[in-house]
């Protein structure tokens, strides 16, 4: 080998098109590629077809424009409703107090409690919401009632309901602060100006009676933990920090979440 030759660069080895940055797909290619698959994916999304129907091919657009309003209008009020003129309050306020007596402060959470007692709260309403949609609801859907017709027939449930857990003492009292509803009796047909404040102040009533019974064990537990540690010297520890274990022990050993539900619901039937 001559000295020339050994001084010679060597040639660069050739790369295959799957090694190296010579091999790599055009940016072009791979954009056509990722539009081509793009347009792949919309097209069963293009072809279909959103609808809302509420009046069927043979009602007309002043029928369809009132259900729609109706609509809106019922979502709207269903908060308000479901607070009001059902066993909502009764449920939230027991939940709320159980988890006050045990010396939990976030545990439940809230959205929790509230959710736990909107299901309770259906499970309770049910055969009056079916009697409700079934009386005022589907005949206005159907273009049989007209709107006012109907909320007064949907009502008529919830009147039912209302006028059998309130107190007559409470509902007395209400009438009273009305000049024009002094004497009033209670009765599902009274206005609901006077009905539904009064319900919903004797389920509160209620609910705080209810209360006062789930707090007593709690308190005893309380009160001797806190008397066990006053014998035994340690009066800079918290009684209530030591006493909560005991106290949900004692809960989860009596199923206490089985008989508070089944106690809250059977008090309606």
């Amino acid at each position: 080998m001559t000295e020339g030759a050994a001084r010679r660069p060597a040639r660069p080895a050739p790369t295959t098109p799957g090694q190296g940055g010579g091999g790599a797909a055009p940016p072009a290619l791979a954009a056509a590629l990722i539009a081509a698959l793009l347009a792949t994916l919309a097209a069963p999304a293009e072809a279909q077809e959103l609808t809302l129907d509420l009046g069927g091919e043979g009602g007309t657009l002043t029928g369809t424009t009132l259900q729609l309003i109706a609509l809106v209008t019922l979502l709207s009020l269903a908060p308000g409703i479901a607070i009001m003129i059902t066993c909502f309050p009764f449920m939230v306020t027991v939940l709320a107090i159980l988890r006050q007596a045990v010396g939990l402060q976030q545990s439940p959470p809230n959205m929790l409690i509230v959710s736990l007692a909107l299901f309770l709260t259906y499970f309770v309403m049910e055969p009056v919401f079916t009697e409700a949609y079934a009386a005022g609801i589907e005949p206005l859907l159907e273009d049989d009632m007209a709107i006012a017709a109907a909320f007064e027939a949907a009502m008529g449930p919830f009147r039912d309901f209302m006028a059998g857990r309130a107190d007559p003492d409470t509902f007395t009292a209400m009438a009273e602060l009305r000049p024009d509803a002094a004497g009033t009796a209670l009765a599902p047909d009274a206005p609901l100006s006077i009905l539904v404040p009064s319900f919903m102040l004797s389920e509160i009533a209620r609910a705080f009676q209810i209360g006062f019974l789930i707090f007593m064990p709690f308190l005893i537990i309380d009160l001797v933990v806190a008397a066990v540690l006053m014998a035994m010297g340690m009066m800079m520890v918290p009684p209530a920090i030591v006493s909560l274990p005991f106290k949900l022990a004692f809960f989860v050993l009596a199923d206490g979440w089985s008989l508070l539900a089944g106690s809250l619901v059977r008090s309606y039937f």
